[in-house]
């Protein structure tokens, strides 16, 4: 019998104090001298240093089944979304053992980079980052651009559609000079990202881009604007406002690019959406790449496509390489001091820890450094510096922790992490699912942990 979470029945909210249970302390810093630390046991096999962690997947403890209780926030890190709402799932889609990759189970492409139908120099390129076998969604997608396609590409994250677009839309400049390009995406994590891999891609070939990107100054980005880069890639409102100043003409761009659609959406950004791509030319190249497809992506689809190509290679909501597992907080423990003692774990080595806001996100960092845990932290209210600065610790292993909104939820490539902990219950499974993306990537194995 599968868990779902109890319902209150006395009409109040659940304990707002960081997600600590009441009765605890307020700072959460400091270590309860008489408070149960239980172990916590792989409920699939094996353990990893000393914690074992229990498997709640079997059947009920300590309270009748039935819905969530939820809660609501003013501080809340999702973007665009007034208040909270924890998501409602069965609690056996959240423990999962991971499972090696079978030989019958590895994708068999295609193509090579090497056979498709685009210059030397940038094949060249692709050989130097020492790309050889294309991804499913690179496989498929990349002839289809070449061949002028509006396509729809359905994939999870940490997939490879950076690539997947970027190449055949290098490659059509190289042919044609006086080609651009906009590539519009929901975070400023992720248009850097993107940033940074064209580079990789079109070093040496004089071709350049722009980012587009609020919490940075705008008159760097005029400057390079006005110099008409090939390519423009950013955040909606920036690109708005960029716009309403008379320095972005969309009409001269032949293709745009709408990458993680469904984050837009999630995050209210679909009036700037269709705002921008009403100033485009109707006969422009239109790709668009969505990790779920609602009845609201494909209604923009039907808006912004012309009879796309569907490339699909979605098979599960969450990689088979992460080990899920649920870690229940008994009644008189503080989760705080249990996180602690699963962080100082030497297996946890490279941890994001999602939070719910971006109060209690910069608040948690701030406490497990004052236990001596090497953490940053990452959400909306920090600016474009920082929240660059502190991605950049926690890539190059200088901080071991990163504490996150679900701004760092999508689109980040970060190789190597070990751990993802959602501290505070997502808004919905799909946001679960981005989450734990974070790690069992590349075909390495991640684990996934969540308190209730």
């Amino acid at each position: 019998m599968a868990i779902t979470y109890i319902r209150r029945t006395d009409g109040r909210r659940p304990p707002t104090n960081g997600g600590r249970p009441q009765g605890g302390r307020s700072t959460g810093g400091s270590d309860r001298g008489n408070s149960s630390r239980p172990s916590y046991s792989n409920s699939n096999g094996g353990s990893r240093g000393s914690f074992s962690r229990p498997s709640f997947g079997g059947g009920s403890r300590g309270g009748s089944q039935g819905g969530f209780s939820r809660s609501r926030s003013n501080g809340g890190g999702g973007g665009g979304k007034r208040g909270y709402q924890e998501m409602s799932v069965d609690l056996s889609k959240l423990v999962n053992k991971a499972k090696p990759v079978l030989d019958d189970e590895v994708f068999v492409p295609e193509h090579q980079f090497s056979d498709f139908e685009i210059e030397q120099v940038l094949k060249d390129n692709i050989a130097k980052k020492g790309y050889v076998t294309p991804t499913p969604i690179q496989d498929k997608s990349i002839p289809l651009v070449l061949q002028g396609n509006d396509i729809v590409g359905i994939a999870q994250t940490g997939t490879g559609k950076t690539a997947a677009f970027l190449l055949p839309l290098i490659n059509k400049v190289l042919k044609d000079r006086n080609e651009r390009t906009l590539i519009m995406v929901p975070t400023r994590e992720l248009a850097i990202q993107i940033e940074q891999e064209f580079y990789g891609f079109a070093k040496g070939l004089q071709i350049n881009a722009v980012c587009c990107v609020g919490g940075a100054g705008i008159e760097p980005q005029i400057r390079v604007l006005r110099r008409r880069p090939n390519f423009v890639i950013g955040t909606p409102g920036r690109l708005k406002d960029l716009m309403e100043r008379g320095e972005l003409e969309l009409s001269v761009f032949q293709t745009v690019v709408l990458d993680e659609a469904d984050r837009m959406l999630d995050m209210g950004f679909i009036p700037d959406m269709r705002f921008i791509m009403a100033k485009m030319s109707k006969n422009r190249h239109t790709l668009f790449f969505s990790a779920t497809l609602s009845r609201e992506i494909e209604t923009l689809i039907h808006e912004f496509l012309n009879k796309p190509a569907r490339v699909s290679v979605k098979t599960r909501d969450t990689a088979a390489t992460i080990d899920q597992d649920v870690i229940r907080v008994p009644s008189g423990s503080s989760k705080f001091d249990m996180l602690v003692d699963m962080l100082r774990d030497p297996s946890f080595n490279k941890v994001i820890i999602f939070g719910r806001t971006k109060h209690g996100v910069e608040r948690l960092a701030k406490e497990l450094g004052a236990k001596g845990i090497r953490a940053d932290s990452i959400h909306g209210d920090k600016t474009h510096g920082r929240r660059q600065k502190a991605l950049g610790l926690f890539k190059q292993d200088h901080v071991q922790v990163l504490v996150a909104t679900d701004v760092a939820a999508r689109g980040l490539d970060i190789s190597g992490v070990s751990h993802v902990i959602n501290y505070d219950l997502p808004a919905t499974y799909e946001d679960y699912t981005h989450r734990i993306g974070r790690t069992g990537r590349a075909g390495k194995t991640g684990i996934a942990l969540t308190f209730i």
